[in-house]
């Protein structure tokens, strides 16, 4: 690290953990920190970072563990020497849809922290609902139900919001509040999501809810980035003025508490960036800057993140959000739950569970598998929403047959879980033009292969850990950049020291025709078995 020169610090609050990345203005990673809450502060007694009900439905996370994790995160990075006094900006992410209860008078007990006091002390009984829902949460499809009829249907309500009714949503989470727990609801002066609640206790008042993380809620107008009266009168009464104003992601929201300044070091001049959620992060931190920008991450599950210019939101599949680098724009998420597991069956059982002889199979075989086609489902599919396990096969000619020859069987899953995601990226808008591979799977260069033909675009290596804390430190730099120079700077020009990402696939003009011929009986046969 070099003696002098501004730092930026992001800090992301996940399921499992509190993490921070600091980087230098030549965009360095110079410091990483972690703190796991199940081993780190045992005294929460929690499985993953949460507690699940009785119901099997209902997941939360006890909010003072966040609390009690950034003053321990913050004493580590102190004790390690880390120069607080240079750091200029920060900003962070949190899991997406979780949300805080604040008690009337938080902001008064926020704004008089005192340092020789851990906060955990001086904010217990700040919540007036100490457990926060969080996103594994699934108890709210009543709720779910109920704003969906209110606002015109699934697919209006994903035309007004972004998203259809999800249960994770916040919007629907403090439904389900404000009619099981009417006092806690009554009792909340403020509410807000886990990133907007972290920022609030590092600037010591209550900061607004970003325009990208505040699209998780099932209440924002994607379009106009403001509270939808419909969706918020649909929630509960008297919520507008509980919510607070939303603001462009790159916004500075305060600047840090003395409590910070006189407990760890922290420059007085430090400014807050507004705390964004984690996939908004992660767009960030992969670059995705402009629309036609996607990265295609080949983990456990498969997710595809992308810029877009002009949303088409659906209530079937994909999640549209405000872009957190672009006030103008939007992103999508798309995540297709049968991703390396699914693959990692077909090699075993057809490649004798070696990844040299799978790709000796995909190579060996032609492009749109001589118009053979496999949908492969190990686990229950999110994308399309498809409740029933199983393998469904199809010949030339679309008829059903029992099995293929191991190299069909090793093509028809790969090829088929990249014509999916072409299908239904391009059923909310997405129209890519290059793609960043990240994830396990993004090694294999056959794979990659046919991932760059079937989507004609060319492939690039995007290995970034910690996406959401770095891509939050990316923001933080960002914001303060724009605030110095007293207007909006383009995410790009911020972001021309970083070091460009290797092209490692160039599409094959015949192969991706053949695969846009097949696409259409693709996109026919996938009907077939979701009806089925």
């Amino acid at each position: 690290m070099s003696p002098s020169g501004p730092l930026f610090l992001g800090i992301d609050s996940s399921t499992q953990s509190l993490s921070a990345v600091a980087i230098d203005d030549s965009l360095n990673i110079v410091a990483v920190e972690s703190i796991n809450f199940d081993t780190e502060l045992p005294s929460f007694q929690t499985e993953g970072g949460v507690h699940r009900g009785d119901d099997g439905l209902t997941v939360t996370s006890p909010t003072t563990m966040w609390v009690a994790a950034l003053d321990l995160l913050l004493s580590r990075l102190h004790e390690s020497g880390f120069p607080f006094d240079r750091v200029c900006a920060i900003s962070g992410s949190g899991q997406q849809h979780g949300s805080v209860y604040l008690r009337a008078g938080a902001r008064g007990v926020l704004g008089k922290l005192n340092s020789d006091k851990p906060l955990r002390v001086q904010l217990a009984g700040l919540f007036a609902v100490e457990d926060s829902p969080v996103w594994m949460d699934s108890s709210t499809s009543a709720q779910c139900a109920a704003r969906e009829a209110a606002l015109g249907g699934a697919q209006a309500t994903a035309e007004l919001t972004g998203s259809r009714a999800y249960e994770r949503f916040t919007g629907n989470q403090i439904a389900k509040i404000y009619q099981s727990n009417p006092d806690g609801y009554h009792a909340t002066e403020r509410i807000q999501l886990v990133s907007s609640f972290v920022g609030s206790l590092l600037a010591g008042d209550p900061i607004p809810i970003d325009a990208a993380d505040g699209s998780g809620m099932n209440m924002m107008s994607i379009r106009e980035k403001t509270w939808s009266p419909a969706a918020v009168e649909c929630t509960a009464p008297g919520l507008r003025d509980k919510l607070g104003p939303i603001v462009a992601s790159h916004t500075v929201v305060g600047a840090i508490h003395p409590y910070y300044t006189t407990r760890y070091g922290l420059n007085p001049a430090c400014k807050i960036v507004a705390f964004s959620g984690d996939n908004p992060c992660s767009l960030a931190a992969l670059r995705l800057q402009a629309a036609g920008d996607i990265a295609i991450s080949l983990g456990t599950s498969d997710t595809i993140f992308a810029s877009l210019a002009e949303p088409a939101p659906s209530a079937s599949e994909g999640n549209i959000f405000a872009n957190p680098v672009d006030p103008d724009g939007y992103m999508a998420l798309i995540c297709w739950k049968n991703g390396s597991l699914t693959r990692e069956e077909i090699r075993d059982s057809a490649a004798g569970g070696s990844w040299d002889e799978f790709s000796a199979a995909l190579d060996a075989t032609p492009a749109g598998n001589s118009g053979q086609i496999g949908f492969y489902f190990k686990d229950p599919e999110i994308t399309p929403p498809i409740l029933q396990t199983g393998t469904f096969r199809f010949d030339a000619n679309g008829n059903a047959v029992a099995e293929f020859a191991p190299q069909t069987d090793v093509r028809a899953i790969v090829e088929g879980q990249f014509l999916s995601m072409r299908l239904h990226c391009g059923n909310i808008g997405i129209r890519p033009l290059s793609i960043l591979a990240t994830g396990g799977a993004s090694a294999n260069a056959a794979i990659i292969r046919t991932m760059s033909n079937v989507f004609g675009a060319p492939v690039y290596s995007a290995e970034v850990t910690d996406t959401a804390s770095l891509g939050a430190a990316y923001r933080a730099r960002h914001g303060w950049i724009c605030k110095q120079q007293g207007r909006f700077i383009p995410f790009a020009e911020t972001m021309a020291a970083a070091p460009p990402f290797e092209q490692i696939a160039t599409p094959d003009a015949d192969a991706h025709a053949v695969y846009s011929a097949i696409l259409p009986r693709y996109a026919e046969l996938e009907k077939r078995v979701i009806e089925a």
